[in-house]
């Protein structure tokens, strides 16, 4: 009897540690699986004031859109100016339906059309990770819209118009790899927020998925990867390996995608990243439209440009250095539709962000100093019109209007 009784407060006393301890662990594994979601949105990059090198997920950072500017909310679990009065239903909201605390419409430049694809589940666990950090006081300053987009309900008439909550559904008559792939483009890594065009008010055009998009002034190429898609050349190691050590034979991510990889990408599995790739592969486009052949003036003059400010890195036939200085004659940023980010890079220069497999910083030095606007014109003219893969060419005006728009920014 006393055995029995001595037995029993034993076991009463181990379940009594062990419910506790089971509770933390799923509470850890809770928070482990927010934070690899919270890496895979990126959410770091747009809510850390980057420029002015201020705290992580305090928000802050400044994002230009075609109708005003919008700075990020400040996701630490601060009482007064983050998510320390939020609730996990309010949280929910905000990713599935952009409705935020207070019941107000959230801007889609958070992009909850695409973090609604997540579940109940994901945006618990998001929620609890974002709990765990570091409270940090910062008021988010003022988002400046004129009227009547600065009035919130406005973005009600939108959501009406563009804006369909749901969860994803697989495919199945699709590999499980390729579902995971889809669910990771759409949902989290909300890909088609920057490489999917845009209409007039800002909401994806579906004719235009992943055939790039223009985003302050960059544009974010065509990242299809079947056949005539703008990288069709690159099969699905190449797609891994950018996505995940931040380099590749054919380019490296720099400026806005550099940040997407050095914050986000790297920090996934590899078999969430050859999901990606896989999927990414499947994406047909339609044939690129053809153009002639350059005249022999503008051949010479481009020529005579590209060896005198290119050729030195980029080597004499422009088939670049593989790993360190991009190939130009099969590049999906030269030959985009929109020489935007092209003409970026040769007026400001760009350079690579470091990795945890590959920590150095390729960068390549801006020519605004040194060439003219009529100069870039020949020389992008000539890259893109006289090798294999032809883009239309581009005008002395396209460039001026970019070297005005840095000279504003900065």
């Amino acid at each position: 009897m006393i055995r029995t009784t001595i037995i029993t407060a034993v076991g009463a006393a181990a379940l009594s540690f062990a419910a506790p301890a089971q509770a933390q662990e799923l509470a850890y594994s809770q928070v482990e699986r927010g934070r690899y979601l919270t890496s895979a949105g990126d959410c770091k990059a747009c809510h850390t004031d980057i420029e002015n090198h201020g705290q992580p997920f305090a928000g802050g950072r400044a994002m230009a859109t075609p109708f005003g500017t919008i700075y990020s909310a400040n996701l630490t679990p601060d009482a007064e100016t983050g998510l320390g009065r939020w609730s996990r239903e309010d949280f929910y909201n905000a990713l599935n339906e952009g409705i935020d605390d207070q019941g107000r419409h959230l801007y889609p430049a958070m992009p909850y059309p695409n973090f609604t694809l997540m579940t109940r589940d994901d945006t618990d666990a998001i929620f609890a990770y974002l709990q765990s950090l570091e409270p940090v006081h910062k008021e988010k300053p003022e988002n400046e819209f004129p009227f009547p987009l600065n009035i919130r309900m406005s973005v009600s008439g939108w959501k009406m118009l563009f804006f369909e909550d749901e969860e994803f559904r697989p495919d199945p008559d699709q590999s499980d790899a390729w579902n995971r792939g889809r669910f990771l483009v759409d949902g989290p890594l909300h890909c088609g927020a920057c490489h999917t065009g845009k209409n007039l008010l800002g909401a994806s055009v579906d004719d235009e998925y992943m055939r790039g998009g223009l985003l302050e002034n960059w544009f974010a190429p065509n990242i299809r990867g079947g056949e005539n898609g703008g990288i069709a050349h690159w099969d699905e190691d190449d797609i891994v390996e950018f996505l995940k050590d931040g380099r590749s034979k054919h380019t490296a991510p720099m400026q806005r995608m550099g940040e997407v990889v050095s914050l986000s990408t790297q920090n996934l599995r590899t078999d969430d990243l050859r999901a990606v790739a896989t999927y990414l592969k499947s994406l047909d486009d339609q044939p690129p439209e053809t153009f002639d052949k350059i005249d022999a003036a503008l051949a010479e003059t481009g020529s005579a440009l590209y060896f005198d400010n290119c050729a030195g890195c980029h080597a004499a036939d422009g088939s670049g250095v593989p790993y360190v200085f991009a190939p130009l004659t099969t590049s999906n940023k030269v030959h985009a539709e929109d020489p935007s980010t092209a003409i970026r890079i040769i007026l400001g220069g760009a350079r690579a962000e470091p990795t945890d497999n590959v920590p150095s910083i390729p960068a390549m030095p801006p020519f605004a100093w040194k060439l003219s606007d009529a100069q870039i014109s020949d020389l992008l003219s000539y890259l893109r019109g006289s090798g294999p893969r032809r883009a239309a060419p581009v005008s002395a005006s396209e460039v001026a209007e970019v070297r005005e728009y840095l000279s504003e920014e900065h």
